[in-house]
């Protein structure tokens, strides 16, 4: 262990693939690998990371460019907002609590950060000091019920309180007193200056110096070697050249001729993409979950390959189409520099597969597994830089690229306890804002994949989502039982819904002439009903009197021909009048 410890330091220098890892799974297989990888001259070498002066103009990075962007077409939404709520249990110190969030954006320069404009150039502004202010807001005094109801609520407006990106501050910071020794406290920042990673960063910080300052102790934390600005520039200066035409060119040819995604909706789409939403609970069940990683053991593959290829089968489903494309998140910390800074280095890969109904699920997760992990060797391209290079058809009803969604939380919020306080995560799940069509995002518990699909509300009632989420709690159930199974044979039904189509749906029968003929029963219709309105087809309509005189005219001419009784007559039409007079 100590010489594969040794091996891996030193080969921080080269590039060694992530494939690696799923090929030599061992410890001593990649030991071997990273022998190979320090004997050979074919790594990529990463300029070193180091701090710049704060004396010139400090530019975005990518990922912070189309945001600011985003924001001069939509200013004052709350899209790309980063609400964190924290239920706080057991005896709190609130003066030390505001100490430890001032400390907190002392360390981290993101949290200091707005967003200038200099020869229409936006740029990096670093306050040099700034505080954190904490309102607290006494809901103790009302009943428990109707605390929690005034708390969800005003939990539900911090969440949807836009940020201005100019004039910052772009963190607040909020706390609710429930009782004696119950809070919440809500920390909120704009997506520019912070991602998913950076909130399990805050979290464990923020105890960390909380439980110092309760102490009468300085803050334990190590001063910062590097900020964000350091690695805007070292991004700027990187992905240029050689290096950034290696990456862009294998996603040219991954996402050459991709076509969007196009699902049916239950509203027309608007000619604006909008961003209202909301979303519905999904859940895999204990077993179901079991199975779906044991079959990834069997792969050599991992769960989110497993549950993005499921995803895929479904929206293949739906759509009608083979080709699907789907976003997905990728931490972009694979440096271990940046490990404990907050900011938003989070970028967004496009995962697409073939998803051909006649083939197995075991087919398709090894051409997603091929596909996830070409997409990580090849991560370093912004998504930005990357919509830049392929300008896809300029279409402002849907995003590029991809307009689904799919990620499988890894860096799960953080439960700290600090002597007689606990913090725990608070979920509000009804979020009004969707930046996809549909964003399915799970996390793996003790009771199984559990997580919400998010939905545009413009595009999808509710009912259809949480029939979407119930499809695909079927498919995958269906996917692990029978992973050798064509595609296109598994069920999505639930047995209700196989009730209500096979049965209920059919229950048709009703009382008719029996001795009759269709002729005569028609006949009959004809004789009472000569004037109203027996077939329509765009503006045109038939009356019974004219549809049998047609179809006489029709039946004469066919005898014409030589048709008699049990004659077989086929006919090949368009959906028409003319197609109903024939039959």
């Amino acid at each position: 262990a100590t010489q594969l410890i040794s091996r891996v330091r030193k080969s921080f220098a080269l590039e060694l693939p992530l494939r690696s890892i799923f090929e030599a799974p061992t410890v001593a297989g990649l030991a071997g690998r990273i022998e190979q990888a320090m004997q050979s001259d074919r790594g990529v070498e990463r300029p070193p990371l180091l701090p710049v002066p704060r004396t010139g103009p400090l530019p975005l990075s990518f990922a912070q460019q189309r945001l600011w962007f985003i924001d001069q077409l939509q200013p004052g939404t709350a899209t790309y907002t980063m609400p964190t709520f924290l239920r706080l249990e057991g005896p709190l110190d609130v003066e030390s609590l505001r100490r430890a969030l001032v400390e907190l954006v002392h360390r981290h320069e993101a949290l200091r950060t707005t967003i200038i404009q200099r020869d229409g150039q936006p740029l990096q502004h670093i306050a040099p000091d700034a505080g954190l202010p904490l309102e607290l807001v006494e809901l103790s005094q009302l009943s428990p019920e109707a605390a929690q109801a005034e708390l969800r609520r005003q939990l539900r407006e911090e969440m949807l309180r836009p940020f201005d990106l100019a004039r910052g501050p772009l963190v607040r910071a909020g706390l609710w007193r429930l009782g004696p020794a119950t809070h919440v406290l809500a920390l909120n920042m704009h997506h520019i200056v912070s991602d998913g990673w950076s909130m399990g960063v805050l979290v464990r910080e923020v105890a960390a110096l909380y439980e110092a300052f309760a102490q009468g102790r300085p803050s334990p934390l190590p001063p910062l070697p590097l900020q964000y600005a350091d690695y805007a520039v070292w991004q700027r200066q990187w992905l240029q050249g050689a290096v950034l035409d290696e990456q862009l060119g294998w996603w040219r040819q991954q996402l050459s001729g991709l076509s969007p995604l196009e699902l049916p909706t239950d509203k027309p789409r608007p000619p604006v993409q909008t961003f209202r939403g909301a979303q519905v609970p999904i859940a895999l069940s204990p077993a179901t979950s079991e199975r779906l990683k044991e079959l990834c053991h069997r792969e050599g593959a991992t769960p989110f390959m497993a549950l993005l290829a499921a995803w895929q089968v479904l929206l293949s489903r739906y759509s009608g189409q083979q080709d699907i494309s789907v976003g997905s998140p990728i931490a972009g910390r694979h440096l271990g520099e940046l490990e404990g800074l907050i900011g938003f280095f989070v970028n967004t890969l496009v995962m697409r597969a073939r998803v051909e109904p006649g083939a197995s699920f075991h087919h398709l997760l090894r051409q997603v597994k091929e596909t996830a992990l070409g997409a990580y060797a090849h991560q370093d391209v912004p998504f930005e830089r990357l919509v830049e290079e392929l300008q896809p058809t300029r279409d402002l009803s849907r995003g590029p690229l991809f307009q689904v969604f799919f990620a499988l939380q890894n860096t799960p919020m953080p439960t700290v306890r600090d002597g007689g306080l606990a913090l725990y995560p608070v979920e509000v799940k009804d979020s009004a804002v969707a930046k996809f069509e549909l964003q399915l995002v799970l996390s793996e518990s003790q009771e199984g994949f559990l997580g919400t699909l998010g939905y545009n509300t413009d595009l999808f009632e509710s009912v259809t989502a949480e029939r979407m989420a119930e499809h695909f709690r079927m498919l995958v159930e269906a996917l692990v039982s029978r992973p050798d199974a064509a595609l296109a044979s598994l069920p999505l039904l639930t047995q209700a819904e196989r009730q209500q189509v096979l049965v209920d749906w059919n229950a048709t029968a009703s009382e008719y002439p029996r001795a009759s003929t269709l002729p005569e029963v028609f006949a009959q219709v004809v004789a009472r009903f000569p004037n109203k309105v027996a077939v329509e087809f765009g503006d045109s309509t038939l009356t019974y009197r004219q549809l049998d005189e047609r179809a006489n005219q029709l039946a004469h001419h066919l005898r014409g021909l030589g048709v008699s009784t049990d004659s077989r007559v086929a006919i090949a039409l368009e959906r028409s009048l003319e197609l109903i007079v024939s039959l």
